[in-house]
């Protein structure tokens, strides 16, 4: 088993408390430092676009409910060239960097190969970046670069047609980041039909906004270009691993046609879901990235570990009521309500407890081969204690675990 973490640089007010910009990006680092010292394997930053504070004021909100902003880090890769330069052995990756919107995916494409250009020169350098990426979950950062419904035909078909406009993207920066010359004419064309859609219903409104009762619908492309290529060219390709944060098993499958891509899951994830994951990515994932392991998918969790009190019982309930006030706090943002019932599920989908139960949790409900992203983090703005946190479970936790 191998162990990731996690920072999510969420600016939310806890306790009535909210960091400054500069704190939030402060402790991110010296958690970071200290994750570097700890021995985890990669630091997974996610990254987000716009003020979720702001976006409240907006016709449609996302996430009306949510005070202060989802993430600060607007740049992956700054933050890792960043990281790189003070640490040693950690690498870095992104969960997850929007491909579709702030310039498309050419535009992201190039400035990864920028930055390894440049991560590369020293050629003893080896650690690598891990560049996760998805179409963003929040529309709003989409919209705002022009992601949106351009017709009457793409405003019917639109929440299944932003998976194909992600599909064409994934296309495109996958073809630049392999070193192709192409154009847009070299992508496959996007097409609607019945099987894009959960009902009849839906996709009978999509053929009354187009005025045919034709059994495919062709989309104009999103990008439009002639043939062009990447520069620099030459760059180590062998520092980057891909990762795709989709469960939509065709598109898995179709973008390993092109380069390596391993797969991400979210903590809430049907565990029926990811073993048929694993099952697939035996036989689809590309060869160039040797035999599918458990590991390149990792396993995204809280952990709410607390070793202060005294006694394990004691140490046991903290962690749990620590647990379910984060989580409260989470759900209510997202929903504007608190569930009693989602809040005691994510708790007990979380680590919670003291060294030797969340020991216990991992060896029940982890395989002993996967890869697990940690998320210390969680609502909690206590750089000492959450520190703290990720000592003890790699000083405390994990020797137990691998005592078997």
């Amino acid at each position: 088993m191998t162990y990731d973490i996690f920072f999510s640089i969420s600016q939310t007010p806890v306790d009535g408390v909210t960091p400054s910009e500069q704190e939030m990006f402060a402790n991110a680092f010296r958690q970071l430092e200290a994750a570097d010292e700890l021995g985890f394997g990669v630091a997974w930053f996610a990254e987000s676009h716009l003020s979720s504070e702001v976006q409240k004021r907006n016709t449609r909100p996302v996430i009306p409910h949510w005070d202060g902003e989802v993430g600060l880090n607007a740049n992956f890769l700054n933050m890792a060239t960043h990281g790189f330069a003070r640490t040693k052995n950690i690498e870095f990756g992104s969960a997850v960097m929007n491909i579709v919107c702030m310039g498309g995916p050419l535009a992201h494409a190039e400035r990864i190969a920028t930055t390894l250009a440049l991560h590369g020169l020293n050629p003893e350098e080896s650690r690598r970046l891990h560049v996760g990426f998805s179409a963003g979950r929040f529309q709003f950062m989409n919209e705002a670069t022009g992601i949106r419904p351009r017709d009457a035909v793409e405003a019917a078909a639109w929440p299944a047609l932003r998976g194909l406009v992600f599909k064409e993207a994934c296309e495109i920066f996958l073809r630049a980041l392999r070193g192709d010359v192409f154009s847009s004419e070299h992508i496959p064309p996007t097409v609607l039909s019945r099987a894009n859609f959960w009902t009849e219903e839906h996709w009978h409104q999509v053929q009354a906004a187009a005025e045919t009762q034709a059994p495919e619908i062709s989309i104009a492309p999103r990008w439009t270009f002639e043939d062009l290529e990447l520069v620099p060219r030459h760059w180590r390709r062998e520092l980057l691993q891909l990762v795709v944060g989709s469960h939509d098993p065709r598109l898995q499958e179709h973008i390993n046609t092109l380069l390596p891509v391993q797969v991400f899951n979210l903590s809430i994830t049907d565990p029926a879901k990811i073993e048929d994951t694993h099952r697939r990515m035996q036989s689809g994932y590309h060869p160039d990235g040797g035999p599918w392991q458990r590991g390149h998918m990792p396993r995204t969790t809280f952990v709410f570990i607390n070793e202060l009190e005294a006694g394990p019982d004691a140490k046991r309930r903290a962690a749990r009521q620590e647990a379910e006030k984060a989580l409260s706090a989470y759900w209510k943002a997202l929903q504007g309500t608190i569930d009693p019932n989602k809040i005691a599920n994510a708790a007990d989908n979380a680590l919670v407890g003291d060294a030797e139960q969340i020991a216990a949790q991992i060896r029940e409900r982890f395989h002993p081969e996967d890869r697990l992203m940690l998320w210390f983090d969680f609502f909690n703005h206590d750089c000492d204690r959450v520190t703290r946190n990720m000592r003890d479970f790699m000083e405390k936790v994990v020797p137990l675990l691998d005592e078997g």
